[in-house]
């Protein structure tokens, strides 16, 4: 019988595909992973005598690497293939290491201001060998994909997830909430009536899952949002809130509510709250660490759940 040739594909093969496809240029891949441009190069001959096709197109010059219609369709696996290549590394290592060693975990920012610092000092007082890496970032989908890669242990997102190897535990019910400048009209009353909301400018999010959710709920009682401005800074948009630009409808942990220049009010009716969860993946080993890390999260969240 034939030898299968598939056999001879290993994985610094598809570790090159991906650099290149990312990169589109051999020699910046060759940068990235640390290896000669030639043998980048070499790596994906041999794969494209292994599986049988042209993958990449060179077309030489300072036109960019791109790959083939083949090379896009073999991409698709050898991400999923290397990302899990990571993970089990990231798996020894937790094993390996016991109550010592590193615990990443990503963020956003809210919960970066409002909930993580008090987390961190529980969690650093019971486990003080343990060095912890904080990765912060708007979009919960790149947050996400270091979780499945390997590169984060942990990560604070909005729930549910979406579909994916992610297990995820629910920390905190988050009230949407109405920034108002202090002393205008919708900065009167004790809540703030939707129906009022009608010709008011928003201030909102860029890149924000939770300012998206507010104004699809908006819409779906029959509110059109007129955003005047958008920023990725929760500060920035409660300081254009006080200058006048806009009220901005915003989870109550991103509104700070100890600012004179703003009224912060509940609003009537209510919307959905922001769903705040931690992540992990559920096919890696889980360290202690990362454990009790997500149980001093749940026992803190629970405290801040009773006191409101």
């Amino acid at each position: 019988m034939e030898p299968d040739r598939w056999l001879g594909v290993e994985l610094r093969h598809l570790a090159a595909l991906e650099a290149v496809a990312r990169e589109h240029s051999f020699g910046r891949a060759a940068e990235s992973l640390g290896y000669t441009q030639s043998a980048v190069s070499q790596q994906i001959a041999t794969l494209e005598r292994a599986v049988g096709e042209r993958l990449v197109e060179r077309p030489g010059g300072p036109r960019p690497v791109a790959l083939t219609e083949a090379g896009e369709l073999l991409l698709g696996h050898a991400g999923a293939i290397v990302a899990r290549l990571k993970a089990a590394q990231a798996d020894l290592r937790a094993l390996s290491e016991g109550r010592a060693g590193t615990l990443r975990v990503g963020t956003f920012q809210s919960v970066g201001a409002r909930i993580l610092p008090d987390v961190l000092r529980r969690f650093s007082g019971a486990w003080p060998d343990v060095e912890l890496h904080l990765r912060e970032s708007s979009a919960d989908d790149e947050l996400l994909e270091l979780v499945e890669r390997g590169e984060l242990d942990l990560a604070f997102v909005m729930l549910p997830t979406p579909e994916g190897p992610f297990g995820s535990i629910e920390l905190l019910r988050d009230p949407y909430v109405l920034v108002a400048r202090a002393g205008s009209e919708l900065a009167a009353g004790p809540a703030a009536r939707l129906a009022d909301l009608h010709d008011e400018p928003l201030v909102g999010n860029r890149l924000c899952r939770s300012s998206a959710l507010a104004e699809s709920a908006l819409r779906l009682r029959g509110l059109e949002p007129t955003v005047a401005f958008r920023s990725d800074d929760n500060g920035t948009v409660q300081g254009l809130v006080a200058a006048g630009v806009g009220s901005a409808v915003v989870p109550r942990l991103a509104a700070d509510e100890t600012d004179e220049r703003v009224v912060v009010l509940p609003l009537d009716p209510a919307l959905p709250p922001r769903l705040i969860g931690l992540a992990w993946h559920r096919d890696r080993h889980r360290s202690a660490a990362a454990r009790a890390f997500v149980d001093c999260a749940a026992e803190l969240c629970n405290e801040l759940a009773a006191a409101a």
